[in-house]
Protein backbone atom coordinates (compact mmCIF):
# COMPACT_ATOMS: atom_id res chain seq x y z
CA UNK A 1 0.00 0.00 0.00
CA UNK A 2 1.33 3.23 -0.91
CA UNK A 3 1.78 5.90 1.94
CA UNK A 4 0.15 8.79 0.00
CA UNK A 5 -2.84 6.51 -0.56
CA UNK A 6 -4.36 7.99 2.94
CA UNK A 7 -3.41 11.53 2.10
CA UNK A 8 -5.29 11.16 -1.34
CA UNK A 9 -8.45 9.76 -0.10
CA UNK A 10 -8.38 12.46 2.54
CA UNK A 11 -7.71 15.21 0.44
CA UNK A 12 -10.45 14.29 -1.88
CA UNK A 13 -12.82 13.77 0.57
CA UNK A 14 -12.11 17.30 1.85
CA UNK A 15 -12.70 18.40 -1.75
CA UNK A 16 -15.62 16.72 -2.44
CA UNK A 17 -17.29 18.28 1.04
CA UNK A 18 -16.18 21.87 0.32
CA UNK A 19 -17.77 21.56 -3.31
CA UNK A 20 -20.77 20.00 -2.21
CA UNK A 21 -21.20 23.77 -0.09
CA UNK A 22 -20.37 25.76 -2.41
CA UNK A 23 -22.71 24.70 -5.37
CA UNK A 24 -25.45 24.35 -2.94
CA UNK A 25 -25.00 28.03 -1.63
CA UNK A 26 -23.90 29.24 -5.03
CA UNK A 27 -27.12 27.46 -6.98
CA UNK A 28 -29.75 29.21 -4.45
CA UNK A 29 -27.57 32.49 -5.30
CA UNK A 30 -28.10 32.10 -9.02
CA UNK A 31 -31.45 30.85 -8.48
CA UNK A 32 -32.31 33.83 -6.57
CA UNK A 33 -30.33 36.02 -9.41
CA UNK A 34 -32.54 34.52 -11.76
CA UNK A 35 -36.02 35.37 -10.11
CA UNK A 36 -34.81 39.29 -9.37
CA UNK A 37 -33.64 39.65 -13.28
CA UNK A 38 -37.44 39.47 -15.11
CA UNK A 39 -36.25 41.01 -18.30
CA UNK A 40 -33.32 38.39 -18.95
CA UNK A 41 -30.17 40.32 -18.54
CA UNK A 42 -28.43 38.21 -20.01
CA UNK A 43 -25.01 39.78 -19.35
CA UNK A 44 -25.78 39.88 -15.76
CA UNK A 45 -26.66 35.92 -15.25
CA UNK A 46 -23.40 35.31 -17.70
CA UNK A 47 -21.14 37.45 -14.89
CA UNK A 48 -23.16 35.34 -11.98
CA UNK A 49 -22.37 32.34 -13.66
CA UNK A 50 -18.61 32.69 -14.23
CA UNK A 51 -18.13 34.54 -10.74
CA UNK A 52 -19.98 31.47 -9.73
CA UNK A 53 -17.52 29.13 -11.43
CA UNK A 54 -14.51 31.44 -10.63
CA UNK A 55 -15.55 30.75 -6.70
CA UNK A 56 -15.95 27.07 -7.18
CA UNK A 57 -12.94 26.71 -8.44
CA UNK A 58 -10.81 28.84 -5.95
CA UNK A 59 -12.34 27.24 -3.20
CA UNK A 60 -11.14 23.92 -4.71
CA UNK A 61 -7.82 25.43 -5.66
CA UNK A 62 -7.58 26.01 -1.72
CA UNK A 63 -8.70 22.72 -0.55
CA UNK A 64 -5.88 21.26 -2.78
CA UNK A 65 -2.87 23.23 -1.70
CA UNK A 66 -3.57 22.69 1.50
CA UNK A 67 -2.79 19.24 1.18
CA UNK A 68 0.85 20.37 -0.32
CA UNK A 69 2.24 20.88 3.06
CA UNK A 70 4.01 24.17 4.12
CA UNK A 71 7.46 23.94 2.13
CA UNK A 72 8.20 25.81 -0.87
CA UNK A 73 8.02 29.73 -1.37
CA UNK A 74 4.63 30.31 -0.27
CA UNK A 75 5.27 27.87 3.06
CA UNK A 76 3.41 28.93 6.13
CA UNK A 77 6.79 29.37 8.29
CA UNK A 78 7.42 32.60 6.14
CA UNK A 79 5.01 35.98 7.06
CA UNK A 80 2.05 35.69 5.43
CA UNK A 81 2.36 32.67 3.83
CA UNK A 82 -1.49 31.71 3.57
CA UNK A 83 -2.38 35.03 2.71
CA UNK A 84 0.06 34.50 -0.85
CA UNK A 85 -1.89 31.27 -1.40
CA UNK A 86 -5.22 32.67 -1.31
CA UNK A 87 -4.51 35.16 -3.91
CA UNK A 88 -2.57 33.00 -6.12
CA UNK A 89 -5.28 30.39 -5.79
CA UNK A 90 -7.48 33.72 -6.85
CA UNK A 91 -5.82 34.28 -9.61
CA UNK A 92 -5.44 30.96 -10.70
CA UNK A 93 -9.24 30.47 -10.59
CA UNK A 94 -9.98 33.83 -12.82
CA UNK A 95 -7.25 32.13 -15.19
CA UNK A 96 -8.67 28.92 -15.89
CA UNK A 97 -12.34 30.99 -16.09
CA UNK A 98 -10.70 33.70 -18.57
CA UNK A 99 -9.36 30.39 -20.61
CA UNK A 100 -12.64 28.69 -21.03
CA UNK A 101 -13.28 27.63 -17.61
CA UNK A 102 -14.61 23.78 -16.73
CA UNK A 103 -17.90 23.99 -18.21
CA UNK A 104 -19.60 24.86 -14.80
CA UNK A 105 -20.38 28.54 -15.58
CA UNK A 106 -22.13 27.38 -18.69
CA UNK A 107 -24.31 24.87 -16.41
CA UNK A 108 -25.29 27.07 -14.13
CA UNK A 109 -26.17 29.30 -17.07
CA UNK A 110 -28.27 27.35 -18.30
CA UNK A 111 -29.67 26.66 -15.11
CA UNK A 112 -30.65 30.19 -14.61
CA UNK A 113 -32.64 30.60 -17.72
CA UNK A 114 -34.84 27.20 -16.65
CA UNK A 115 -35.59 28.55 -13.77
CA UNK A 116 -36.25 32.32 -15.25
CA UNK A 117 -38.32 30.86 -17.57
CA UNK A 118 -40.31 28.27 -14.93
CA UNK A 119 -40.83 31.69 -13.30
CA UNK A 120 -42.43 33.31 -16.18
CA UNK A 121 -44.28 30.20 -17.95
Amino acid sequence: MLPLAPLAASAGLAVGQALAGAVTSGLSAAADAAKLSPTGDKAKMQKTAKDFEAMFLEQSLDVLNRSQGTDGPLGENGTGGGVYRSMLNKEYAQSIVQSGGVGLGDQVMREMLRLQGGAHG
